[in-house]
């Protein structure tokens, strides 16, 4: 019988098959984390999610090989799902000019190669859909550090940016600092909502396993749900549910494109900003749990979400972010309430998980359902094995990375 180092099947090149899958469980223990989860049809191989990150290193939106080698090394290292940074459904929709985009189709032939890879190793991924809002055409941050705090961050027109092309629910720049946005008529908001559309059909074409909608810190679906940041006096502002309204008709349409596969939205669960989320005369000052709770209610109801990603913050230049101190899981109190008062809904929480034993302690508390982590991963590329170890668990590690079983082989030889 002939010893074959068997290739994954109809990979664009070769790989190694890993089966079970990388990040599997093989043994001992069955921590929450380590725990299968399946969303809509889609098998998640375990509950670490790789939250998005941006890499401000696209070409004219393109994705380029530091994304097949950042997202592809997670792939590799055990994680149950990617989620590919922050992508912009329009050009003028980007943070910065060098933001990853899907508004066109020359941009799906990247995103498809580290779709391909990431399967090609046993991955879940997929993609955050977003518009920047009034938060478009600034400065990458290692750009911001050289203008200071203090100075403009407005990436102008010789810099690659559109300063006089950003758009949000009304008037109001999130800082001095920011571009002037323009309050965007209805023509404005079909167009966006069009690009939605369109960008949700590009991932069907790329094969992503899931989408998440960005509407949290500051972006443009945050910007209208906030008081803060809309000051519209038609149906899109003012009540509650006049400003739930853009970004519940943004999601049915994404979600009629999308119908067969999960949906996720990250969303701001609040300002942060100083004082109470409510007047005690029933006024709403700004965003907040309270609110949050009433859109994911919403959401379920129009059936176009499968799991809320607990964010906070972003929307209010002077915000006071977790006043006792951002620590390990300081966010993790937002996907409690959520979870609490919708106990169906899957849940994300985020927040500096570092610490394996912590973040496992948020899932067996019943506070969340999976966690999504960025900085954990960045210290730490193999923290999914750095948590199996940490909580008795034996999970299928690459082969390609197994150098302590080599290590003994060559042991024996001697």
């Amino acid at each position: 019988m002939a010893l074959l180092n068997v290739a994954v099947p109809g990979a664009r090149e070769y790989y190694p098959l890993n089966e079970p899958a990388i990040g599997t469980r093989m043994g001992g223990e069955l921590p929450e984390l380590f725990k299968p989860l399946e969303i809509k049809g889609v098998n998640f191989k375990n509950r670490i999610f790789v939250s998005p990150m941006c890499q401000y290193s696209s070409s004219d939106g393109h994705a380029t090989d530091w994304h097949l080698v950042h997202l592809g090394a997670f792939a590799t290292r055990g994680v149950g799902a990617i989620c590919v940074e922050a992508t912009s459904v329009l050009p003028e929709g980007r943070i910065t000019p060098e933001d990853a985009g899907l508004w066109t189709d020359s941009q799906i032939a990247p995103l498809k190669r580290i779709v391909e890879f990431c399967h090609s190793h046993g991955t879940k991924i997929g993609i955050q859909l977003a518009h920047a809002g009034r938060k478009a055409s600034t400065y990458a941050p290692w750009v911001k550090e050289k203008a200071g705090r203090h100075a403009s961050w407005v990436a102008q027109e010789n810099e690659g940016g559109w300063p006089d092309n950003v758009y949000g629910p009304s008037a109001i720049p999130f800082a001095d600092t920011h571009p002037s946005p323009i309050a965007m008529t209805e023509q404005d908001m079909q167009r966006i909502e069009d690009a939605f559309a369109a960008a949700a059909v590009r991932c069907q074409k790329i094969g992503f396993d899931f989408i998440e909608v960005h509407a949290a810190h500051g972006y443009l679906l945050h910007s209208f749900v906030s008081p803060l940041s809309n000051g519209r006096t038609d149906q899109y502002g003012g009540s509650l549910e006049n400003r739930m309204r853009y970004p519940l008709r943004v999601l049915k349409r994404i979600r009629s494109e999308w119908q067969d596969k999960p949906l996720f939205v990250r969303i701001g669960a609040t300002d942060w900003a100083e004082g109470p989320e409510k007047a005690e005369d029933g006024t709403w000052l700004q965003w907040g749990m309270e609110q949050s709770i009433v859109w994911a209610e919403k959401m379920l109801q129009w059936g176009v979400i499968d799991l809320i990603d607990c964010s906070s913050g972003g929307n209010w230049a002077k915000q006071i972010v977790a006043p006792l101190g951002i620590d390990h899981g300081y966010q993790v109190p937002f996907a409690e309430a959520m979870k609490k008062a919708h106990p169906s809904l899957i849940v994300g929480a985020v927040g500096v998980m570092t610490d394996p034993v912590k973040t496992e302690s948020y899932l067996k508390s019943g506070k969340a359902d999976v966690v999504f982590i960025a900085r954990g991963l960045m210290r730490d590329p193999y923290w999914a094995n750095t948590a199996a170890r940490a909580l008795g668990v034996n999970v299928k590690v690459a082969h390609q990375y197994q150098l302590e079983r080599w290590i003994a082989i060559k042991e024996d030889e001697r």
